[in-house]
């Protein structure tokens, strides 16, 4: 199905619905196709807790403070 801009920012709900029912959408601008609104593929992953533990290593002094000056000058 396809819908100029003007189309489905006056027709959103519909629009939805028919990506709701499989259906891919495209939008055009001039007759051209600039935008697809398809259904997602998956669902989002849950973030997970402790999921980078051990593979993230600090240097040593990494949480020392910063001499303003320097850090400004560009020396850090």
């Amino acid at each position: 199905m396809e819908f100029s801009v003007a189309q489905a920012k006056n027709r959103f709900s519909e629009v939805i619905r028919a990506v709701e029912e499989g259906e891919e959408i495209v939008i055009t601008r001039h007759g051209k196709p600039v935008a697809q609104v398809v259904r997602p593929t998956h669902r989002r992953r849950r973030a997970r807790l402790g999921g980078m533990k051990g593979r993230i290593k600090f240097l040593p002094g990494w949480d020392a403070p910063v001499d303003l000056d320097r850090f400004l000058e560009g020396d850090i």
